[in-house]
């Protein structure tokens, strides 16, 4: 959710800081019931960049001594966030060695002689959930050579930070915040002596999020699919841990979890990544099946929408379509006006994208990311379908105003699969309703698609020859924009009436358009997180002007004749930053 308004978030300040010291260390050291089984994942690259000195966090690169880790000049209000969560430690476990151990022992045990009695800007509820997960997790990974004094005062502070929890879990913001608190809490509850009282209290609380955030399709109100896994992954963990030491799990924990993996599965590309959208990224490579598997839920995807998503796949071919309203309210916190715009997979390779969260990068950047240009949809004079306003009071952009039915259809084409959808976003300042046809073959190879924008009822027609008298030009200019894949080379091609598209596997694609659009091929931009600057990249622009009452423009994007059915795709992505 977004932020809390300056008067409220002072006083969970406040009431965070009386909570995290009071009691600091004061009771006798604990231990673990059981040997911890890490369950997280890291990135290995990213482990050897933090043994070398540069550390990577919230879109900031800084480099530094190891002592020098958590005194880095410049370092961000994010970057320093990002640090106090611990989630790195995932990554220098996955390289495991002597210098990644060294590197973890020397951050964890500064944090307790500078942070440890609870000072500093770690003590909120969700990133003291992170990092007790994380630090128990790598509880052994961490202790080993450790004497026994330092020992001491490690499991001390994994039992202050879990009373801490106990006692400011609530303060968390609805979503992920609360259940990162939640599930630390039990996490720590389960596997630290002297700390079993917390159990029940913490099922109890667990059970009444999952009840109230997790709706009846296993989505959340933020539409966020990346936000959606590391929900699904903390109550997988959760799960486990129950079942390992003897706990039964509510029905509410098991209906969360049972609802979220089918549409996880739906959200998924055929790379295995999930589908960009309200602020999410396509997340940590291995995190979804590692999840899925860990859940033990054998469930397919759905039919029909997954969250607000419709999904169409054949042959080697993903298609993700924003087939419902935006987030709502407070949820809209990271909402993008993106209905109706689509991503496109071939086997291991993105083809159309989204620009993605700028969030790392930026305010600019971030709200750049939200509009309707950054994504693979249709944008009238560049006005996007969704408005963004300071309607917070701490100044976050929720959505105000934007599309208020979208109707879709998905059934069978003649040759494939059909999906047909429309919204109103432009109705009140345009008269125009957009409708969107996409049809996929079965074979995968082909995609035909349709916009169209039309005025109906004579209040939109007086609307629209309003917006065309406003205008200097002849009708109102329209774009449908395919942002690609920074990994897609892009050529004009057929004296400009086509673009070929080639990846990296070897296959190309054709994207052709009827003559009534200007065909073009235009810069873009890639945002991802954990990567220091924007990656540049190219979109396809179609170009047209809607004079009528009723404006359509078809296009196609398909692969060539000569393109393999099946292509062994071997070429190694490497990592940049």
């Amino acid at each position: 959710m977004s932020k809390q308004d300056p008067l409220s978030a002072f006083f969970a300040r406040m009431f965070n800081k009386i909570a995290a010291r009071s009691g600091a260390f004061s009771s006798a050291p604990t231990a673990f019931v059981s040997s911890p089984e890490p369950r997280t994942i890291g990135l290995y690259a990213r482990g050897k960049q933090l043994v070398a000195g540069n550390y990577l966090f919230a879109g900031q690169l800084l480099s530094g001594a190891r002592l020098e880790f958590w005194d880095l000049p410049q370092a961000s209000p994010e970057f320093q966030a990002e640090a106090q969560g611990f989630a790195w430690l995932d990554d220098l476990a996955s390289v495991g060695d002597a210098s990644a151990r060294q590197a973890a022992q020397t951050w964890v045990w500064q944090w307790l002689e500078r942070y440890g009695r609870g000072k500093g800007p770690g003590w909120t509820p969700d990133l003291t959930g992170r990092r007790l997960i994380r630090w128990i997790n790598h509880g052994f990974f961490l202790l080993q050579n450790r004497e026994k004094e330092q020992s001491d005062l490690f499991f001390r502070s994994l039992a202050h930070q879990t009373r801490f929890l106990g006692k400011r879990w609530h303060a968390a913001r609805p979503g992920i915040a609360r259940f990162e608190a939640l599930s630390g809490l039990l996490y720590a509850a389960l596997s630290l002596e002297g700390m079993e009282r917390f159990i029940a209290p913490a099922q109890k609380a667990l059970s009444r999020e999952c009840a109230s955030q997790i709706d009846s399709m296993g989505g959340l109100p933020t539409r966020n699919p990346e936000e959606l896994l590391e929900v699904f992954t903390l109550l997988s963990w959760s799960a486990l841990a129950l079942r390992e030491t003897g706990h039964p799990v509510t029905p509410e924990h098991e209906t969360a979890l049972l609802r979220i993996a089918p549409t996880l599965r739906s959200l998924r590309h055929a790379d295995g990544g999930l589908a960009r959208f309200h602020g999410g990224g396509k997340g940590i490579e291995g995190r979804l099946e590692h999840a899925l598997a860990a859940s033990g839920v054998k469930a397919g995807a759905p039919e029909g929408l997954s969250m607000g998503y419709a999904r169409l796949s054949a042959g080697r071919t993903s298609l993700i379509v924003d087939a419902a309203l935006p987030p709502q309210g407070r949820a809209s916190h990271n909402a993008h006006a993106s209905t109706l715009a689509f991503e496109l997979t071939s086997g291991r390779r993105p083809l159309i994208v989204s620009c993605g969260s700028g969030a790392c990068f930026g305010a600019d950047w971030r709200r750049a990311g939200r509009a309707t240009p950054s994504h693979s949809g249709l944008c009238i004079e560049g006005v996007s379908s969704s408005r963004l306003t300071n309607t917070a009071r701490d100044g976050t952009e929720l959505i105000s105003a934007g599309p208020a039915h979208v109707p879709i259809e998905i059934s069978s084409a003649p040759d494939g699969l059909r999906f047909q959808g429309g919204h109103d976003g432009w109705l009140r300042t345009h008269g125009l309703t957009h409708a969107r046809t996409l049809e996929l073959t079965s074979d995968g190879r082909g995609l035909a698609g349709e916009d169209m924008l039309f005025a109906v009822e004579e209040a939109d027609k007086v609307i629209f020859q309003k917006a065309l008298a406003r205008g200097v030009d002849a009708g109102l200019l329209f774009q449908i924009r395919f942002h690609l894949h920074p990994e897609v080379d892009a050529a004009i091609d057929m004296g400009g009436a086509a673009i070929s598209l080639a990846l990296r596997s070897g296959e190309i694609w054709v994207l052709r358009c009827e003559p009534n659009a200007e065909l073009s091929l235009e810069p873009s931009v890639y945002l991802e997180t954990g990567r220091l600057k924007p990656r540049a990249t190219k979109q396809v622009v179609l170009s047209a002007r809607a004079m009528e009452y009723a404006t359509r423009i078809r296009w196609s994007l398909a692969k060539a004749h000569d393109s393999a059915i099946a292509i062994r795709d071997v070429q190694r992505d490497e990592l940049e930053l």
